[in-house]
């Protein structure tokens, strides 16, 4: 063979490798670092360590759950209120916003967005992000609302995930001081002499339930009236307009206080701090209402046992306990577990109130 076809051999020969080389599998051991490959040791990982590292590897976003509850809040926390300021739930919500801003050191700010039965304020903490830093105050209505609204664009129990309760809340049945009835015996024996002639105000969807409640239990025909809002309900029964107003207690605290109105009962467990004199339902009759805080489903279970612990500090607190007790609700401390089976309680309850009373959403 001659020079010039040696060397015409030798470059021929790389060009036949190079395609070898690359249509050759990569093994196993190789890698990418930064763009280029580099190759591991020949031997292959002992099971064990591997199976170390795989479970190590899982466990990163639980230690990071963990790590961002033990700083948690590094920045405001809204708490969203499905009701106008100045109500009962509103104002429970600041005072314990008050309290979690003082002991966590960031800010819980209130904001209300009333509308459509607390179920704007409500779809908007469920689309919000599951980082504790959107929290949505809770209270009977929810509960009235999975029966009530059949087109939800959310599950209540589903998509919301129970953080703590904070009181039983009160309602109050007002009657103008004239009224022939003073006590809530008074008043059902009264209804069963007069059947569908009394009629009964109340401003919510929770009010109207209650109501049928209460009709359901005493076994009495009495017409439900709504109003929108308590001002016009309140005028109406002072002026006798109608017979019996239900009302949480801030709204007729002062009118009862000055004799404007006559409290027959308030509808907590126990006696109101607030109206120390009036009876409760209980009484004569079970019954009723509650709020706390909830939160996106998928809320690290670390943050909400975090907000859990510092709201039942707060409920325990004797000044904290005091200004709660002036709403007319009593505290209601305890596990999120146990908030969660009140809800699922409550809403069962309110279903059955429902359905028997044929109530339809306005």
């Amino acid at each position: 063979m001659s020079i010039s076809e040696r060397r015409k051999s030798r470059a021929e020969t790389p060009s036949i490798v190079s395609k070898a080389r690359r249509t050759q599998r990569r093994p196993v051991g190789a890698a990418m670092l930064h763009g280029h490959p580099f190759k591991l040791k020949a031997t292959k990982f002992p099971r064990r360590r591997f199976l170390r590292l795989a479970a190590g590897a899982a466990a990163l976003p639980v230690v990071s759950r963990r790590a961002r509850a033990q700083t948690y809040p590094t920045r405001p926390v809204r708490i969203i209120v499905g009701f106008p300021a100045g109500g009962t739930t509103d104002i429970s919500a600041r005072l314990i916003g008050q309290w979690l801003s003082a002991h966590l050191g960031q800010q819980f700010i209130v904001e209300n967005r009333p509308g459509a039965a607390t179920n704007i304020a409500t779809e908007a903490v469920v689309r919000a992000s599951p980082d504790g830093y959107t929290l949505l105050t809770v209270s009977a209505t929810n509960t009235v609302n999975a029966t009530l609204h059949n087109n939800l664009n959310f599950s209540f129990i589903r998509d919301i995930a129970p953080v703590a309760a904070i009181t039983r809340a009160a309602f109050v049945m007002a009657v103008h001081p004239s009224f022939p009835a003073k006590t809530v015996p008074e008043f059902i024996a009264y209804a069963k002499a007069n059947p569908g002639k009394l009629s009964v105000g109340g401003s919510s969807p929770m009010t109207q339930v209650a109501v049928e409640l209460f009709k359901m239990m005493a076994g009495v025909n009495i017409l439900y009236v709504p109003y929108r809002g308590d001002a016009p309900g309140l005028t109406d029964v002072m002026g006798r307009q109608v017979e019996m107003y239900f009302s949480g207690a801030v709204a007729v605290t002062e009118q009862i206080k000055s004799g404007r109105l006559h409290a027959l009962a308030v509808t907590t467990a126990t006696r109101s701090d607030a109206l120390p004199e009036t009876p409760t339902v209980a009484e004569f009759l079970p019954g009723y209402a509650f709020n706390g805080l909830g939160a996106p489903r998928n809320t690290s279970a670390a943050i909400i046992d975090k907000l859990n612990k510092e709201i039942n500090a707060g409920l325990a607190d004797p000044k904290l306990k005091e200004r709660l007790a002036e709403t007319g609700g009593t505290v209601l401390p305890g596990s999120s577990a146990d908030f969660g089976k009140l809800i699922v309680d409550e809403t069962e309850k309110w279903a059955k109130v429902i359905r028997a009373a044929n109530i339809k959403a306005e």
